[in-house]
């Protein structure tokens, strides 16, 4: 059976720096539960707390599930794998010592620290890209997380395609997913930012099947994405105008979503996120107008 939830993220508390602050993970968690919610990922690091005991009281108390938690790190410079390892380990660890050793690790790239990648969101070109020998570092250096993070605590990572980062296009996933063990990593697959990269959502959701443990479910606006190359909007600048918009109010088809994971026997998770940036408006409505939305199609 697939259950929904929502992340931190869709109240602004994102793993980018900015200027203005988020709401607590207090109000963050009660808002999740009052809209109908089953669960929530971790948000980023001391977000929410990080004494297990302390974590756990907190989400089982709203009677919520946690079911992953993002963590990036710059894949393409071999220096900082270690570095990525340390991090995720300490975030898996958390999150099993706290009894939730079946959610996932979420791996990404550090998306919004390259320049170039971040100014064109939406519209990367090949040259934009990875070298192979690049590519095969990236490729280790998710591996080598993974495989740490499973050696350890026996808890799965995933990773997430996110734009504004290396693994954007559907040909930058499809590259580093044929790099990577089936068997180690799985896919994050968002669909907003599928749409966002230049992708069909049902079409990736229907080719990597076979690898995707996770889903988000994240509308994306083709009127606010041809503004934002009309205009040169960087990453930020889109989600500003709104490129990640309500579910059903954009050019996601979840109904068909929907299916093709029914179709595949899917019985994990669904997490909306909706990236609403501290000053966008009410979180609280946009997250209960995603649930309603959800109910529309029988979710």
């Amino acid at each position: 059976m697939i259950k929904i939830a929502n992340a931190p993220c869709s109240w602004g508390a994102l793993e980018f720096d900015l200027e203005a602050e988020a709401p607590g993970f207090e109000q963050v968690l009660d808002e999740m539960k009052d809209t109908g919610y089953l669960g929530t990922e971790l948000g980023d690091w001391g977000f929410m707390p990080t004494e297990p005991s302390a974590l756990r009281k907190e989400i089982a108390g709203r009677e919520l599930d946690l079911l992953g938690a993002f963590v990036p790190v710059n894949f393409v410079d071999a220096s900082a794998h270690e570095e990525g390892i340390a991090s995720a380990l300490r975030v898996a660890g958390l999150m099993h010592d706290a009894g939730y050793s079946h959610a996932f690790i979420v791996l990404a790239d550090e998306n919004g620290s390259v320049p170039t990648r971040t100014k064109n969101a939406g519209r990367i070109s090949a040259e934009m890209g990875l070298s192979g020998e690049q590519w095969d570092t990236f490729a280790k250096g998710v591996e080598a997380v993974a495989k740490a993070v499973k050696d350890k605590y026996g808890m799965r990572c995933v990773f997430h395609h996110h734009c504004a980062g290396y693994v954007e296009t559907p040909q930058e996933l499809e590259q580093l997913l044929q790099r990577t063990d089936p068997s180690l990593l799985g896919l994050c697959f968002d669909t907003g930012h599928y749409a966002f990269g230049g992708g069909d959502p049902l079409e990736g959701l229907q080719k990597w099947k076979d690898r995707i443990w996770h889903v988000h479910f994240k509308d994306y606006s083709e009127v606010v994405g041809a503004q934002g190359r009309e205009k040169e909007w960087d990453y930020f600048e889109a989600v500003k105008n709104g490129v990640f918009c309500e579910l059903g109010k954009g050019s996601v088809d979840f109904s068909g979503a929907k299916k093709i994971l029914e179709n595949m026997q899917y019985e994990g998770w669904i997490v909306v996120e909706q990236d609403v940036l501290p000053g966008m408006g009410s979180p609280k409505i946009c997250a209960d107008n995603n649930r309603q939305f959800l109910k529309t199609i029988g979710l």
